[in-house]
C-alpha cells in the first residue's frame, strides 16, 4: 500500500498542465533560436573553397571576403528543401525578403538590364529628368547599361547614375563594357586612368591582369557603376577573327586561363562585380555576333580541352555573372547558345557548376533580330536556363511576352522566382540593395 499511495502522489504532482507545457515550448524555442542547434544556416559559412582538380597544387581559389556579406543568402533550391521550423527561425536575406514583397511584374521586369534610352524613347539619354522617371516607374528594370553616348563628364555621368537610383523603387545595376583598349567607356570621355588592350599585358603576368582590373574597376566606382561587362574569356585562337582580336587576353587557352582568373580578383579587390564573356567562346570564330550568327567548330569535348578553360578558372575565381554569345556549336545544338539549354544549362549551370547569373549578349545585335522577334528570344532564352535579358530590340514586346508565358504556364512563376533570386543576391552581396 504504501507504493500505491505514494504512486498516486507522484502522478499528481507531476500532472502537465497546458500552461506549463506552453511555457516548456517556449523555452525550447528560444535556446534553439540563440544557439542554433540544428541549424546550420546560423553558423558563419567556412570559406569556399575550389575543388582541388580546378587549381594547382600550390593555390587555392577562395571567395573574396567582400562577397560574403550577406550570409545566410540561400538559393530557390535550397530554400524548398528548408525545413518549415529552420525557415521560422533563420532571418531571412534583404533579397528573399523583397522576392516575397515583388508582383510577378517587378519580378519580371527585374530579369532586364537596358539602354536608357529605352526607358524614355528619345536618345541619347545624358540627364535624368521626368522622362527618366516616368520610365523607370514604367518599366522597374533590373540594371541599365551605358554607352558613350550617355557620357559626357565625370560629373555629368555621376549625377545620372545618381538620380535613376533615386528613382528606382529597387536599386539597380549600373554597367557598361569598359575592358580597356578599344572597348572603354570612361577612359575616353571621363578620362579614368587608361588601360591598354588585354593582349598587350600577356607577357607581364597574372599580378599585371590583376592590377588592371583593380584600376578599371576603381574608375567606374568613382562614377558610380557596380558591374562591369568584362573581362573578356574569350581566347584568340583564330587570327582572322576580328570582334575579338586584342580584347582576349592570351591567344593560348591555359595562359588566358591564369590571367582571367586573376583579373576576376582584380575586379573584386576593387568592389565591382564582372562578367565572363562570351560563353562558351568567341575566339574562333570567322564571323561577327554583331552583323550574324557566328559559328564555333567544336564538340564538347574539344570545348573542355580549349575554349571553355578560362571559363572555368572565372567561375573558381568567383565571377559574378556569365554572358552567352550568340554562337551557334553545330556539334551540340543547332540553335544559338543564347537560346540553347544544352549550352546554358547542361553545360554552363550543370556541367561548370556555375551559380550566378546567366546574362544574354545584347539582344539587339542582327544575330538575333534577323531570326526571332523580341518576345519569342525572350521566352526561349528563359527556357534555357538564362537569368537576365539584355538591350531586347522591344522591351514591352518581350517582358509582356514572359508575362504571358507565366499566366498561360507555358513558365512557372516559381522558374521567373529562381533567375530574380540570383539578380537580388548579386545585388544584395555588393551592398547594393538597402
Amino acid at each position: 500500500m504504501a507504493y500505491q499511495t505514494d504512486k498516486v502522489h507522484y502522478t499528481e504532482a507531476g500532472k502537465w498542465n497546458p500552461l506549463r507545457i506552453l511555457a516548456l515550448l517556449g523555452i525550447m524555442a528560444l535556446v534553439v533560436a540563440l544557439t542554433g542547434f540544428g541549424i546550420s544556416r546560423l553558423k558563419k559559412p567556412e570559406p569556399e573553397t575550389v575543388p582541388d582538380a580546378q587549381v594547382s597544387e600550390t593555390e587555392s581559389v577562395t571567395v573574396p571576403e567582400e562577397l560574403s556579406d550577406a550570409e545566410g543568402v540561400l538559393t530557390p533550391e535550397e530554400l524548398e528543401k528548408e525545413s518549415w521550423f529552420s525557415r521560422l527561425v533563420r532571418t531571412r536575406s534583404k533579397a528573399e525578403k523583397l522576392l516575397s514583397e515583388m508582383s510577378i511584374r517587378d519580378k519580371v521586369y527585374q530579369l532586364f538590364i537596358v539602354f536608357p534610352d529605352q526607358l524614355t524613347g528619345k536618345p541619347p539619354v545624358t540627364e535624368a529628368g521626368e522622362d527618366v522617371r516616368d520610365g523607370l516607374d514604367r518599366y522597374p528594370v533590373g540594371g541599365i547599361l551605358f554607352d558613350r553616348d550617355n557620357i559626357q563628364s565625370r560629373a555629368q555621368i555621376c549625377n545620372l547614375l545618381a538620380q535613376m537610383q533615386s528613382y528606382s523603387r529597387i536599386p539597380l545595376l549600373m554597367t557598361c563594357d569598359e575592358e580597356g583598349g578599344r572597348v572603354n567607356r570612361l577612359m575616353k570621355t571621363v578620362g579614368t586612368p587608361y588601360v591598354g588592350p588585354m593582349l598587350s599585358y600577356r607577357d607581364k603576368g597574372e599580378a599585371t591582369a590583376k592590377a588592371n582590373a583593380v584600376t578599371i574597376a576603381g574608375g567606374l566606382t568613382s562614377c558610380g557603376f557596380n558591374m562591369d561587362f568584362a573581362p573578356v574569356a574569350d581566347v584568340w585562337s583564330n587570327p582572322a577573327n576580328s570582334v575579338i582580336g586584342n580584347r582576349a587576353y592570351s591567344t593560348d587557352f591555359d595562359e588566358a586561363a591564369a590571367l582571367v582568373r586573376a583579373a576576376v580578383e582584380g575586379f573584386h579587390e576593387g568592389g565591382v562585380a564582372c562578367t565572363l564573356k562570351h560563353f562558351p567562346g568567341h575566339g574562333d570564330t570567322y564571323e561577327d555576333s554583331h552583323n550574324g550568327l557566328a559559328k564555333v567548330y567544336r564538340t564538347w569535348n574539344e570545348l573542355e580541352e580549349a575554349e571553355l578553360k578560362p571559363f572555368r578558372a572565372g567561375i573558381a575565381a568567383g565571377a559574378d555573372a556569365v554572358m552567352v554569345g550568340h554562337l551557334i556549336v553545330g556539334e551540340i545544338d543547332t540553335d544559338p547558345a543564347t537560346i540553347s539549354r544544352v549550352i546554358v544549362t547542361d553545360m554552363l549551370r550543370d556541367e561548370l557548376g556555375f551559380e550566378g547569373v546567366i546574362i544574354t549578349d545584347s539582344l539587339q545585335m542582327d544575330a538575333i533580330t534577323e531570326h526571332y522577334s523580341a518576345g519569342e528570344v525572350a521566352l526561349r532564352a528563359m527556357e534555357a536556363g538564362v537569368d537576365v535579358l539584355l538591350a531586347p530590340n522591344n522591351l514591352g514586346e518581350a517582358a509582356d511576352a514572359l508575362l504571358s508565358a507565366v499566366e498561360e504556364g507555358r513558365i512557372s512563376e516559381s522558374r521567373i522566382d529562381e533567375s530574380v533570386m540570383r539578380v537580388l543576391q548579386l545585388k544584395e552581396s555588393y551592398g547594393i540593395l538597402k
